[in-house]
């Protein structure tokens, strides 16, 4: 894995990223750069855009920062493993906690499910991808994990790919060691999708509708009951460890 600069303002920007290249900032990238990081034209920060890995970028403008000189790649693209993380939405702050966690995870696809018992039936997906971008800034992600538009739990059932393994995270299930039972000759080449649902559990329709979906694994959290967005870290820790890239650095699943 190459050493990662710590140290280095990361911007995302979508434009293509090649030597030479010049791109315009938006006005809040200006006004991050010039009024809160106080840079300057000449200084350099990394840029990414979730298609031509990481680059080093010279800053330039008179007054403020109004552009950057691309100059040489940091770091190559890299590719996500292909974990769908697929939640019940929560409100507000914990929306976005959620979200965040998540693209540190290493989800590579964000879908919200609406329940019979979601706390919420309308969700800002712009919102949902500027975490998902400043999460990516912040932690040294190249790849976007995918936001999609909510749908109801029936819907996502029925146009999921029946090869992709289910991984459903039900509080009503038999307590054992879920680590375990995630390497327990589980393979995933198609990918994985990761279940969490909303604060009030699963109604009795939509668990059996669950179960009776092919290459389902049914999983308990533990002994407590968490909250959903703790549910959501907890399980993506698990998969990731036992089938994801915790588990084989060198190897992406999908």
């Amino acid at each position: 894995m190459p050493e990662l600069d710590f140290r280095a303002p990361r911007l995302f920007v979508d434009a293509a990223l090649s030597p030479g290249q010049s791109v315009a900032l938006e006005r809040n990238q200006s006004n991050y750069l010039g009024n809160v990081l106080r840079l300057s034209a000449g200084e350099s920060i990394l840029v990414f855009n979730g298609r031509d890995g990481e680059w080093q970028a010279e800053i330039a403008g008179r007054k403020r920062p109004d552009s950057l000189t691309i100059t040489a790649q940091t770091r190559p693209q890299d590719r996500l493993p292909d974990i769908a993380y697929v939640f019940a939405p929560l409100k507000h702050a914990r929306l976005d906690y959620m979200v965040q966690k998540a693209v540190e995870m290493g989800a590579s696809r964000l879908q919200p499910v609406l329940t019979r018992f979601t706390q919420v039936s309308r969700v800002n997906s712009e919102r949902m991808r500027a975490n998902v971008i400043e999460a990516a800034e912040q932690c040294g992600i190249l790849s976007l994990a995918g936001v999609a538009e909510p749908i109801p739990l029936d819907r996502f059932v029925s146009q999921r790919e029946a090869k992709r393994l289910l991984v459903f995270c039900d509080e009503a299930a038999k307590v054992g060691n879920p680590l375990q039972a995630l390497q327990q000759g589980l393979a995933a080449p198609d990918g994985v999708d990761i279940l969490i649902g909303p604060e009030g559990g699963f109604a009795e329709e939509e668990r059996a509708l669950l179960l009776r979906q092919p290459q389902i694994l049914r999983l308990a959290l533990g002994p407590r009951i968490l909250r959903a967005d703790t549910a959501g870290v907890a399980a993506l820790a698990l998969v990731q460890a036992a089938l994801g890239d915790w588990a084989r650095p060198d190897v992406k699943p999908g």
